[in-house]
């Protein structure tokens, strides 16, 4: 699969079968993670926490399913492994660029995902509830000063990723000549 087809093929897997994935698996998503084009270059305002323990994502789904006042609620849609990713929220401009970094580092780990076939989907309403839980910041190794932005679940799904058609209108683009 080259670049373009990943991009064409990544969608959000909603529905994971369990399988967690291999050693190699998450080398190879990490390694997209680091590649990520970060604003200014300051990979040192980011942070990656890789969360295996079934335990611990079902606590925190837990925590958002009384949050929500909804006990159907499952953000992470049954995925072994959730990543999450958490910045150093600046002041100004910088509030921008450091979420913007964060959702970066989490599509390229999505487009890698996609490319070696593991089930990918970008987490955003789950992390809100992370703000200010001082205990679970805790317990996800969220360093000292840095604010939890986004997160990705990712596991195995049954089925297969395929080259989608692009609807070339669904974003509003205006042209200026």
């Amino acid at each position: 699969m080259n670049t373009l087809e990943a991009i064409y093929s990544r969608r959000s897997i909603r529905a994971f079968n369990g399988v967690q994935l291999t050693e190699e698996e998450c080398k190879v998503i990490l390694k997209a993670a680091y590649a990520s084009p970060i604003g200014r270059a300051m990979y040192d305002t980011l942070s990656l926490t890789v969360i295996t323990d079934r335990a611990l994502i079902d606590r925190w789904e837990k925590q958002m399913q009384e949050e929500a006042g909804n006990p159907d609620l499952h953000p992470f849609y049954g995925a072994p492994t959730v990543i999450l990713v958490s910045s150093v929220i600046g002041e100004g401009l910088m509030t921008n660029v450091n979420y913007s970094n964060a959702a970066i580092v989490v599509q390229n780990m999505a487009i890698a995902a996609t490319e070696i076939g593991v089930g990918a989907c970008h987490i955003w309403g789950a992390v809100r509830g992370l703000h200010g839980d001082d205990a679970v910041s805790k317990e996800l190794k969220i360093p000292a000063g840095m604010v939890p932005c986004c997160a990705i679940a990712l596991g195995h799904f049954d089925g297969e990723y395929a080259v989608r058609e692009v609807q070339e209108d669904r974003i509003q683009t205006y042209f200026i000549r």
